[in-house]
């Protein structure tokens, strides 16, 4: 059983998976496996990612139509062995260095459930708009509900996309496993369910690329956003309440209404960036 199990839920990623995946495959730690899935998609995402099919860290599957990220999530995560897991998703990049640091903030600091590090924000040509973002102040061993209460203070979430964190696959799903009760916020709503157990480790290091193209379905969701920033914030609020106020949840909610119109105000202005690369043909 590997120590860690890195998961790629793939879909509709043929012009930038292969980046992905060769930025985990060169990592200098060695202890894991690579599962990736592929959520039926409609480009040629499955034959690019055939060059790898022999890897020996490297294994397959397709996951079936529907069901939104979330099908797909669990579905490459129930594959998982390691007692670490890391999702990625397919047009994301990890940085050197990444998979070794992150294994050992959770070897070093049994009471976390989850690590978490600064990202770049990329453009749909893997270029950076944004350097070193995330975590928002904080650094070192965080408890949980403490760093659940400043995403809710910010309107933002600190812990970063997946690509960011490392969680403790037991606790993942000893909490209910991918949560897309927000679908919006599946990733951070998910990391929240664990910390309500247990500490965050905030590595104060940039250890990966988050990239934003114009047809993410995030994008797609930016008018959801608010709303569901404020769903996640009463969820959380309702289930500490002794430790996330009504007052933290007013706050939140203002500030989610800003971020939410920063994020249109950022797809608008880098919207030539964000558009995706055409897709080469050398795979098949």
């Amino acid at each position: 059983m590997p120590k860690l199990s890195v998961v790629i839920p793939a879909y509709n990623n043929a012009a930038v998976i292969e980046d992905t995946v060769v930025s985990i495959l060169k990592q200098d730690y060695a202890d894991y496996e690579l599962i990736i899935s592929d959520h039926s998609s409609t480009d040629r995402t499955m034959d690019v990612l055939q060059q790898f099919e022999h890897h020996p860290l490297v294994s397959l599957h397709t996951t079936t139509a529907g069901g939104g990220a979330q099908k797909n999530w669990r579905r490459v995560s129930d594959a998982a062995s390691g007692e670490y897991i890391k999702l990625v998703c397919g047009d994301d990049v990890l940085y050197p260095g990444m998979l070794a640091a992150q294994v050992r903030a959770l070897d070093a600091h049994p009471s976390a459930v989850a690590v978490s590090s600064r990202r770049d924000i990329l453009d749909a040509h893997g270029v950076p708009i944004i350097r070193g973002r995330g975590l928002q102040g904080l650094a070192g061993v965080v408890c949980g509900v403490d760093a659940i209460r400043r995403t809710i203070r910010l309107g933002t979430n600190v812990f970063g996309e997946p690509v960011c964190v490392t969680l403790r696959r037991d606790a993942l799903e000893q909490a209910g496993g991918w949560d897309g009760r927000f679908p919006y916020l599946i990733d951070m709503t998910s990391y929240s369910n664990p910390l309500l157990q247990g500490d965050l480790v905030a590595l104060d290091q940039t250890l990966a690329g988050f990239r934003v193209t114009a047809t993410q379905w995030s994008v797609a969701l930016v008018n959801q956003q608010a709303s569901q920033s404020k769903a996640y914030n009463r969820w959380f609020q309702a289930q500490v309440p002794d430790r996330i106020s009504t007052a933290d949840l007013w706050l939140g909610n203002r500030r989610a209404e800003v971020m939410a119109l920063e994020r249109r105000m950022f797809y608008s202005l880098f919207r030539s960036r964000l558009r995706p690369p055409v897709q080469e043909h050398g795979h098949g």
